[in-house]
């Protein structure tokens, strides 16, 4: 009972309100108000401080700059095996799996379309057809860059408007189609085995979603789908390695990774297992 009302709660709230105003906040550098509330957060959720960079909480400026954190040199070690993708970020396992056609597995009772999820462009969701997919929900405690699985040049990224469900666990198995209904940054690689897709999920007070190569793309909110191209040469090319950073969160979400028919074999993990940035993630068949 008391979870239907908490679903029932997101429906009537002004999400995209709530989320701006509480970027604000968590943009604001407010001297010794902001270092007790990154310590409140630090107690509250847990956070193992001796992974970051800089572990005093007075010395980050503002919210916004503790919860995207960087991590020391030799807090993660990406998976060294070519053949090996590396996990792209901390968090837990949502869901893997097989992709059916154009369908995605979101929750018991609830598929979603890759079509969708990858702003209604059927042209790029084609080669991920009846491939695979992982989607990693990261919580308020993880760390919260998303970094390459493997090699890739970007050849597209969309900006998708949508909603901004929570993405935890509890609304993913009562929001239909809830990753294909929040507002995302879709990315799409080149590899040298097949395209990646690789999916930034936006949720509730996510501040903004980032990349390296465009900074911030939301917000501002736009009430339509916005699509970029990207050339393989030249200044405005944009190729990452394993292990890179590709973008961050400011405030949490989920990544939905998608691949071609045959590229990968996910790595053996159950909906709730956590992830650790760097682990084996997949392995290349081909």
């Amino acid at each position: 009972m008391f979870d239907s009302i908490k679903i029932a709660f997101q429906y009537i709230t002004p999400k995209h309100l709530i989320s701006r105003l509480v970027g604000k906040l968590a943009a604001a550098e407010a001297g010794g108000l902001t270092t007790a509330l990154i310590k409140l957060f630090i107690k509250q959720y847990k956070v193992n401080m001796a992974e970051a960079e800089r572990e005093n909480p007075a010395d980050y400026a503002s919210f916004n700059e503790f919860f995207t954190r960087p991590l020391k040199d030799d807090a993660r070690v990406m998976c060294p095996n070519e053949q090996d993708l590396a996990m792209p970020v901390d968090g837990a396992m949502s869901q893997s799996g097989d992709i059916k056609h154009d369908s995605i597995f979101q929750a018991k009772g609830h598929d979603y379309s890759l079509t969708t999820l990858l702003g209604g462009k059927p042209e790029l969701a084609a080669p991920f057809k009846n491939g695979k997919f992982a989607t990693v929900y990261l919580a308020p405690k993880d760390y919260h860059r998303i970094h390459m699985p493997m090699d890739g040049q970007l050849t597209d990224m969309v900006y998708v408007p949508g909603e901004l469900f929570s993405v935890n666990p509890l609304t993913a198995r009562r929001v239909p189609g809830l990753f294909a209904r929040n507002e995302r940054v879709v990315a799409i690689f080149n590899t040298p085995k097949g395209k990646m897709a690789m999916v930034l999920v936006g949720a509730t007070i996510v501040a903004s979603i980032e990349t390296v190569w465009a900074g911030t793309v939301s917000p501002p909110v736009g009430k339509n789908v916005v699509h970029w191209q990207y050339p393989s040469e030249g200044e405005d090319a944009v190729f990452l390695k394993k292990g890179d950073e590709l973008g961050r969160f400011k405030l949490g979400s989920t990544i939905v990774a998608c691949f071609e028919p045959d590229m990968v074999e996910l790595a053996d993990y159950s909906a709730g297992d956590d992830t650790r940035l760097g682990d084996v993630f997949a392995t290349l068949t081909k």
